[in-house]
């Protein structure tokens, strides 16, 4: 059920980022001081005034708090998997919430790309190992499963490769708009199709970047937000569900049970409806997780998201901008992370050449077997 009560009553006062690319010369550690430095700046606040802490990817709380010069009423670490950025700031509203910490910093550190990082396979240190079983049988990577989905939809649906193509193709053209964004050259559809297959039918530009960065946010109740440095991002809406038993993986339905849960949890705390959001922000760790979020918080009806990302509709300027710096597709792979923060620089108005006209309600979501969504707004309520 939709918590309404908590609806704008944290805010996010600071955000802050690295640079991305190959730094092989940063840790994890490093990285998550420095973006935590940047969000520390971006608010007027210092380490001292930090009272809660949640970490994640970087391998240990003790010694980042000793880098960082923290000592926190409230401390924890969570996996590196993608799906944990949304746990942990709504983590982090429950905090304030409560009571239990006044101002929480969430800090992620990843130095994937230096440090030879592969998704995939019996070394992946950032899956479940669960998929195990299905080695065998090719499934050996999230590429492999999202590919065999995509074909899924594709046979019942009618989905095209060209459609996969569009969501690249605009992600790409934000990201030639983003000074920070790791690829910034745009291609054709053309050029799309060139690209090699990785798993088939998805090809190169398919796949989400690895690289190395860091971000933080610093969260506050509404109040003191007011009086910090930057204008307040208030925390509309949210919801949280699992789907870890029950059913087949891949899910036969793309997860849409569940992020229809979810959605129902989000939009009910924000008073408010898909129309209304001014840009999304989804997890693109494959360009056909778009596809399933969009139909599973309920932007089109369930086959037809082929369609709708025809026509510039998920471009600036169309009806719904989406990953308006690049995504992970083309500005890096931060695990949610990075979508997040650019959420809250649209609802501020600072994003520049790739800047939303009024946004208002931006929306995160991401479609994975711990489904999350947060709905930023420029008004508490």
């Amino acid at each position: 059920m939709p918590n309404k009560s908590l609806a704008g009553k944290v805010a996010v006062a600071g955000v802050g980022t690295t640079r991305y690319g190959r730094l092989p010369e940063y840790d994890p550690y490093d990285l998550g001081i420095w973006a935590l430095k940047e969000a520390l700046a971006d608010c007027g606040l210092k380490i001292a005034d930090i009272d809660g802490v949640i970490l994640n990817r970087i391998p240990d709380y003790q010694r980042f708090c000793e880098l960082a010069g923290l000592n926190p009423s409230y401390t924890t670490i969570t996996p590196g998997h993608g799906r944990f950025s949304g746990i942990c700031i709504q983590t982090a509203v429950a905090l304030i919430a409560t009571g239990m910490a006044k101002t929480v910093a969430l800090v992620y550190g990843n130095n994937g790309r230096s440090a030879g990082d592969q998704y995939g396979g019996a070394t992946d240190i950032y899956g479940s190992g669960g998929p195990g079983l299905w080695f065998p049988y090719g499934m050996t990577s999230p590429g492999a499963f999202h590919a065999l989905m995509a074909k899924r939809h594709m046979e019942q649906y009618g989905t095209t490769s060209d459609q996969l193509g569009q969501v690249a193709m605009a992600f790409r053209r934000h990201a030639a708009l983003n000074p920070q964004a790791v690829m910034r050259d745009p291609f054709t559809l053309a050029d799309y199709h060139a690209s090699r297959f990785v798993c088939e039918p998805l090809h190169l530009l398919d796949y989400c970047l690895i690289n190395d960065g860091g971000v933080a946010m610093i969260l506050t109740n509404a109040k003191r937000a007011k009086n910090l440095a930057k204008p307040p991002v208030y925390i509309r809406g949210f919801g949280q569900t699992a789907k870890f038993t029950g059913s087949t993986f891949p899910p036969d339905d793309y997860w849409a049970a569940p992020m229809k849960k979810v959605a129902r949890s989000a939009y009910g705390m924000a008073g408010a409806k898909p129309a209304d959001m001014d840009a999304l922000m989804i997890y693109d760790n494959f360009t056909p997780t778009v596809m399933f979020c969009l139909e599973g918080f309920g932007f089109c009806k369930t086959g037809e998201s082929g369609p709708f990302v025809e026509n510039g509709r998920l471009q600036l300027g169309g009806e719904f901008p989406t990953n308006t710096s690049g995504g992970h597709l083309s500005e890096s792979y931060m695990q949610g992370w990075a979508l997040n923060v650019e959420a809250v620089r649209q609802v501020r108005g600072e994003c520049g050449a790739r800047q939303v006209k009024d946004a208002n309600l931006v929306q995160y979501m991401t479609a994975a077997p711990v489904i999350t969504s947060m709905i930023y707004g420029k008004e508490a309520k």
